[in-house]
């Protein structure tokens, strides 16, 4: 992986056992953040891309009336489909919805913060990167 002349090894022993190798590893950590943040860059701007010109295909599928034709590519076909996305399930959502069949609120009230008290956690220690400004 190359990032602005700066290669990054890639081992699969990453035990430390010297502080230069520890000093290696730190360095690598933030080479790999880095391109990692680059990649993310990225694939959100190829995504946007991609949203837009879904929207201008279907548009024009739809003024010709042609959402049922298929379109021959390199590797396959393209055709318009239905897709169903759902919102997240929040809490203010379970919230809302449970006062729809529950109409005592502190019955509501209850179940919501057992839900939220009674969540799996899980720990564990992690780098975190800060920037300087």
């Amino acid at each position: 992986m190359n990032n602005n002349n700066t290669e990054l090894t890639i081992h699969t022993d990453l035990t430390i056992q010297t502080k230069e190798q520890f000093t290696e590893n730190i360095k690598n950590w933030a080479i790999a953040d880095s391109q990692l943040k680059i990649i993310h860059e990225k694939t959100k701007k190829i995504r946007d891309f991609k949203k837009k010109l879904s929207n201008e295909i279907v548009s024009y599928m739809k003024n010709k009336e042609i959402t049922n034709s298929k379109i021959q590519i390199s590797d396959g076909t393209l055709s318009i489909c239905n897709k169903k996305e759902y919102t997240t399930l929040t809490f203010s959502y379970l919230e809302k919805s449970l006062a729809n069949i529950i109409p005592d609120k502190s019955h509501i009230d209850y179940i919501i913060k057992y839900l939220k008290d009674n969540r799996e956690v899980s720990e564990e220690l992690d780098i975190r990167r800060v920037y300087n400004k």
